[in-house]
């Protein structure tokens, strides 16, 4: 899996076929695929952005995505209603990855998202958590059971996962996605309103979103980073950061230290 890939939350929430909003939600995601992304990750929980998903694939002229969402519901038979309802919202034979959204009644969803990726319905599996909360449950939850996937937050805003997290997914072999990289735009602002340092040009970076993606893409625990765009000409920025050298860990504290002085 590429080390960028596309978030859905907000963006892809958007109105009926023929809103001029559901024909650049298409754009940005022809734009990514074309860009060398892959792993697109949805929920339930995201209103429409499922359904702008599938229908978009099914236009075709673009690559099939690595196709990853969630279950967002509680009690059994609720969430596998709506797991096969989001498998028929993507238009797939098989989704690649299932998630439990936030944790959300996990104890139900884990047996049986494990009988479906014992039976091939799905590749693989995982849960997810966001801005920052629930951690103490995850490490628990990772330390006891196999995750093919897990999926938190992380960024230059918050860091909160380096002390047992990230370490944690590497020792367990579990993937790592990275969501609200750029803080929910929260990294943006004055501090970026200057001229990139001269570090940039050294990995290869011509905007900030690159330095932030690539900043996170470094951790040897990172697998990938879903920033969310619905704009085709941050989605092309984004995918950008997969090009070009990756900071070593030296490079790394640099950036980290040149943004909080600013």
């Amino acid at each position: 899996v590429p080390v960028v890939g596309l978030g859905t939350w907000l963006t892809f929430d958007v109105g009926g076929a023929d809103s001029p909003q559901r024909r650049v939600r298409g754009d940005v995601l022809r734009a990514f695929l074309a860009g060398g992304g892959r792993l697109v990750d949805s929920s339930p929980m995201y209103g429409s952005s499922e359904e702008v998903v599938g229908a978009e694939l099914a236009r075709g002229g673009a690559p099939a995505p690595f196709s990853a969402t969630k279950v967002w519901t509680v009690g059994a038979l609720a969430g596998r209603r709506q797991m096969q309802r989001s498998r028929e919202l993507w238009k797939v034979e098989r989704l690649d990855l299932m998630q439990v959204h936030n944790l959300l009644d996990w104890e139900t969803h884990w047996p049986a998202l494990k009988v479906m990726k014992a039976d091939g319905r799905v590749r693989f599996i995982g849960m997810t958590t966001s801005h920052g909360r629930r951690h103490d449950d995850l490490e628990a939850i990772l330390r006891r059971d196999r995750l093919d996937f897990v999926q938190f937050t992380y960024n230059l805003n918050n860091r909160d996962v380096e002390r047992v997290l990230l370490p944690l997914a590497v020792e367990r072999g579990t993937a790592v996605i990275i969501n609200r990289p750029f803080d929910g735009g929260s990294l943006f602002g004055a501090k970026t309103a200057r001229p990139l340092p001269g570090w940039a040009a050294e990995i290869g970076c011509r905007s900030w979103a690159e330095a932030f993606l690539k900043w996170i893409a470094a951790h040897p625990a990172v697998t990938c980073a879903i920033p969310a765009t619905s704009k085709v000409a941050h989605v092309q920025e984004n995918v950008r950061a997969r090009a070009g050298p990756l900071p070593d860990a030296a490079m790394r504290r640099r950036i980290l230290e040149d943004y909080a002085r600013a």
